[in-house]
């Protein structure tokens, strides 16, 4: 079928409570805390979508793409959707070995997500929950986790190189595995307790290296550590 110019609009700005027919492409959409009454979103592309706080529960969704949609512990879906396994991004999330570079997850819940082998690098992290998330052996090169909670989170075999972790929540954060913390900023951040001394142990290599973002090397951001 031929594209009709006049009546097209561009995905992202696709809405649920209006008429949808055919295939619903809503990449990239926010419908975030809309609340959509018996909408057919079979085979639809929700990819990227922000469904946090959204209603879907009476909405067909058999075969709708939901990688990278995000998602709370408030979003409501049917029954016979498991956001967890389904690709979205949330609470609970298994994502482990998935692309995520440079993606925008600023606020975003993820409790209890299991990221393993994940791909982070650039991943901007601000204000993101994290607490008890399994980043095994994930890439968070040049992450940012500026206010991050990462309460008991998992950084064993990660590479932190460039990691902006200022102001994070790192209590119990298991961060003496982490592969590399080259030019990792520590700075402001709250519960490294004797961790600190474990990194500030590390090859010079490591300390002694500028983060381009924050101007600090990573032996000065812990240093400056109460």
């Amino acid at each position: 079928m031929a594209l009709n110019l006049t009546t097209w609009q561009p995905p992202e700005f696709t809405r649920p409570e209006v008429g949808l027919a055919g295939a619903v492409d809503a990449r990239g959409a926010n419908w975030r805390d809309v609340s959509a009454n018996n909408v057919d979103l079979r085979g639809a592309n929700l990819c990227r979508v922000d469904l946090r706080g959204a209603d879907l529960s009476t909405c067909q969704m058999t075969g709708a793409d939901l990688r990278l949609a995000l998602y709370d512990s408030s979003t409501k879906v049917p029954v016979d959707i498991d956001l967890p396994t389904s690709g979205a991004v949330g609470p609970g999330a298994k994502l482990s070995g998935v692309y995520l570079n440079s993606t925008d997850l600023r606020g975003v819940d993820l409790r209890g997500a299991v990221l393993m082998g994940a791909y982070l690098s650039g991943t901007d992290l601000s204000g993101a929950i994290l607490d008890g998330v399994r980043l095994v052996g994930s890439d968070l090169r040049a992450a940012i986790l500026r206010g991050a909670m990462c309460r008991g989170t998992r950084f064993a075999t990660c590479q932190l190189d460039g990691a902006d972790f200022r102001g994070a929540d790192l209590t119990d954060a298991g961060l003496e595995g982490a592969e590399s913390i080259k030019g990792a900023d520590f700075s402001l951040t709250t519960g490294l307790g004797s961790q600190r001394e474990i990194l500030l142990a590390r090859p010079y290599e490591e300390l002694d290296c500028w983060n381009p973002l924050t101007r600090n090397t990573t032996r000065s951001s812990l240093e400056s550590l109460p």
